[in-house]
């Protein structure tokens, strides 16, 4: 058994020299927070990455939703898949609207869009897609729902900073796209997100909102909430949007080794990315098949973990099954049966600048020798 801990999720630190200097610049110009320089310059550098007109910065991705949501006017229902992280369910719930879930094509992870189409009524006022993994939903199809039904479209991007659909990058689909920059993240701000939106009336809504509904020093004309990021963490997002080719080349490079090393195992099967597009790689995600793997998910997660490896059962057991939503909403299990078979079937794996190809010949070891000895 090592002696080391891995975890999913382990914080990329980068260039600490560049990070440390623009922590001193900001410390001599005593500009902390409030929409300061450093926050412009990362807002700048995200839209012309993505190529969106507008990126919004925000201390976190939760609340770049939540802001969305307000922005947008929604109210009654929107629908968002059940296999996400549950941020995606909160924001809309914490507001007051109902999140009604649909699910998912069992391959692509993201949301279904005749699941979608069944579940809209007159209380449907928007669609939350996912971009699962990085790997975008199918947006032409969500953007066809949302003209015949008059919906607006939020697409929680989380997972998708430097990731593209059909030659176009993430953060330029629907009215507006939530980027998540946590620590775990690739690409981390400590704490933090963006919105990014082609709209001009929407950026400003945004900004709005961010910041207690203020424009000026005195007037406040709506309703808003402090969303701001602070400087120190605009500084670290910053150091790490000028490493992101080497953050995402070893990501790449990760995948390819669990690829290969895990290839000859049956049942067990690693999500792969489409080359042909923009991906972080930022998830190692593996799915079981319990007909044809001689080792159960669950059972399998237990030799990781008794071997300091922890993966995580993302997304398990959906958002439907979690309070208050597994109250609320009771049958939603009923129509949701890929989300379940997929719950039940996905391991995330350990990856980022934190592992040595070393530790990945490891980590899979200990996963050859589980199906070896089941």
């Amino acid at each position: 058994m090592s002696t080391r801990t891995y975890y999913v999720g382990r914080p990329n630190v980068v260039d600490r020299e560049s990070f440390i200097q623009r922590v001193h610049d900001m410390l001599d110009r005593k500009w902390l927070t409030n929409d300061g320089p450093l926050v412009r310059e990362f807002e700048e550098r995200i839209q012309n990455y993505v190529g969106a007109k507008h990126a919004i910065a925000v201390n976190n991705a939760t609340i770049g939703l939540e802001l969305a949501i307000r922005a947008l006017n929604l109210t009654g229902e929107v629908i968002v898949p059940s296999y996400t992280f549950i941020a995606s369910a909160h924001s809309l719930r914490l507001q007051g609207i109902t999140p009604v879930f649909a699910d998912i094509d069992p391959v692509t992870h993201n949301l279904d869009p005749l699941s979608v189409e069944a579940l809209i009524t007159p209380r449907t006022t928007a669609i939350m897609g996912v971009h699962l993994w990085g790997r975008a939903c199918n947006t032409e199809s969500v953007q066809v729902l949302a003209r015949k039904h008059s919906l607006r479209v939020i697409y929680d991007a989380a997972h998708a900073f430097g990731c593209s659909r059909q030659g176009r990058m993430i953060g330029t689909f629907g009215d507006c796209e939530v980027f998540s920059f946590h620590a775990t993240k690739f690409l981390n701000s400590f704490e933090g997100g963006a919105i990014t939106t082609d709209s001009d009336e929407l950026a400003a809504q945004l900004r709005l909102i961010r910041n207690f509904g203020f424009i000026g020093f005195d007037k406040v004309v709506r309703l808003g909430t402090n969303a701001k990021m602070p400087e120190i963490c605009a500084a670290m997002g910053l150091t790490s949007l000028e490493s992101i080719g080497s953050l995402i080349a070893t990501n790449r490079n990760h995948h390819a080794l669990y690829q290969q090393e895990l290839a000859c195992l049956p049942g067990l099967n690693l999500i792969n990315y489409d080359h042909a597009e923009k991906n972080n790689f930022q998830y190692i995600v593996i799915e079981i098949d319990n007909a044809r793997c001689p080792v159960s998910r669950d059972a399998l997660i237990s030799v990781l973990h008794s071997n300091n490896i922890i993966a995580r059962k993302y997304f398990w057991p959906g958002c439907h099954a979690m309070e208050p939503y597994r109250t609320e909403q009771p049958c939603a299990a009923q129509h949701l049966p890929c989300t379940e078979l997929v719950a039940d079937r996905v391991i995330v794996l350990p990856t980022g600048t934190d592992l040595q190809p070393a530790d990945i010949l490891f980590i899979t070891s200990i996963i050859k020798a589980a199906c070896a000895s089941a």
